[in-house]
């Protein structure tokens, strides 16, 4: 019988949760099962085959932080006693260099998501500007160039996207924030969700002191109080107050040995010259984690030192085949998307241009009709004006009419005046003459 089961129970199984960094999964395992075989299984579910950078980890009877043994029964660790047990399946170790080292996409984002969940949680100490540049990476990662993160102001208020220290450090309101992650996720545009993620680990890797690094309280010779910091380049030294700039470095390449005995820890350098720096934990346990992770960065760092496995180069020749593939993909669809946005402001225009030419024929019928009615006004003002034009005329030769009626009187008063006058004048000669004719006599 298989050592697992995802879905058939029995008496010898026990259910297992593993949480990444972006799923729960549920297994019932065989209670032989090795901590190899769950992990394994794991990775298979997930698609993972850089398997080598990650571990389960969990929290032992004692309350510390433990990873599960590959060679060793799971049933026979200081697992919890939970049902299902649960696990953390987390990265263990930190590549040299996120882009050279790392080759499968599924490995980019679990170290993406892990990396940015300690950023935001400030296990990682992150200065603001990094944190603006990050965040503007995280939602390149989430949203490409969907245009649903830039619409509204206000809209990335729900997204956790900065370290709370940051927030705290400055007065500034979340829209003056968002304005600030807006303009650099503006210069990301066509940028893959992969790459988004494989910057943000960049930029990581090289600005971020604590990116990478495991690190434990210790103590000197003098008892003062220290913190070891366990990297994939060696082991670093850092006062109590500063675990960003180490006081003393062990690169793994300048170390011969490292061994411990109960809780006090020895490095033994390379060059015989130098003396053996020892330290001090407060637990066994913590000095036994401490190797293994000083074993396991230290066999990484011979193993990129030598020339790649067949299985490597395999790996290496697939994922280049498949961002080939995916970058063709993605040119077809941004040439795609080009002709269409090409398409959409042709029609949008076309639109536009037909609105404004029913704009301007509503205009030019309402002109029309507005001519028309003028037309009408004035059609009926010449009318009413020849009709006044008609009587003015009339009134007109009626005038004249009496005009001449009133000369012609006239001419007939002025005759019959000159006709009186001439009487008179005769009446008066006859009364002369008559006067004349008495005397005479």
């Amino acid at each position: 019988m298989a050592p697992f089961s995802k879905k058939n129970k029995s008496k010898k199984s026990f259910p297992v949760k593993v949480t990444t960094m972006d799923a729960e999964l549920e297994f019932h395992v065989e209670w032989k099962a090795t901590g190899r075989d769950l992990f394994d299984l794991v990775c298979r579910t997930i698609g993972l085959r850089e398997m080598w950078y990650f571990g389960l980890q969990f929290i032992d009877s004692k309350g510390y932080v433990a990873w599960l043994k590959m060679e060793k029964k799971v049933q026979h660790q200081d697992i919890p006693k939970e049902s299902p047990v649960p696990f953390l399946f987390l990265a263990k170790f930190f590549p040299e260099d996120v882009e050279e080292e790392l080759v499968q996409e599924v490995t980019w984002h679990l170290f993406f998501l892990q990396v940015k969940e300690s950023i935001l949680s400030m296990d990682i100490y992150c200065p603001a500007e990094a944190s603006v540049l990050l965040a503007s990476y995280s939602m390149q990662a989430k949203y490409g160039d969907s245009e649903e993160a830039t619409g509204k102001p206000g809209d990335l208020q729900s997204e956790n996207l900065l370290p709370q220290r940051v927030i705290d450090q400055y007065q500034m309101t979340p829209e003056m924030w968002e304005e600030k992650i807006k303009v650099w996720y503006g210069d990301h545009r066509n940028m893959s969700r992969e790459e988004a993620e494989l910057e943000y680990l960049k930029v990581a890797q090289d600005r971020l002191e604590m990116y990478g690094a495991n690190y434990f309280p210790i103590s000197n010779k003098k008892e003062s109080e220290l913190w070891l910091g366990v990297t994939a380049l060696g082991l670093n030294i850092y006062e109590k107050e500063n675990r960003l700039l180490p006081k003393i470095t062990f690169p793994w390449s300048e170390i011969k040995n490292i061994s411990f005995s109960d809780k006090k820890f020895t490095i033994k350098p390379i060059e015989k010259s130098s003396p053996d720096f020892i330290f001090y934990s407060s637990k066994l346990r913590t000095n036994k984690l401490i190797l293994e992770l000083c074993i396991g960065n230290h066999d990484l760092f011979m193993r990129r030192r030598k020339p790649d496995s067949m299985e490597i180069q395999q790996m290496k020749v697939q994922a280049r085949e498949e961002r080939t593939r995916k970058q063709i993909e993605r040119e077809k669809f941004a040439k795609m998307k080009q002709m269409y946005e090409i398409s959409f402001r042709e029609k949008e225009e076309l639109h536009r241009r037909l609105l404004q030419v029913a704009d301007e024929a509503r205009l030019a019928q309402d002109a029309l009709r507005q001519s028309e009615k003028t037309i009408e006004l004035l059609a009926e003002k010449a009318k009413v004006a020849e009709e006044e034009a008609l009587l003015l005329t009339q009134k007109a030769a009626e005038a004249e009419m009496e005009m001449q009626r009133i000369r012609i009187s006239a001419i007939k008063t002025e005759e019959e005046k000159m006709l009186m006058e001439q009487k008179a004048r005769e009446a008066e000669m006859i009364a002369r003459q008559m006067v004349e004719d008495s005397e005479r006599r």
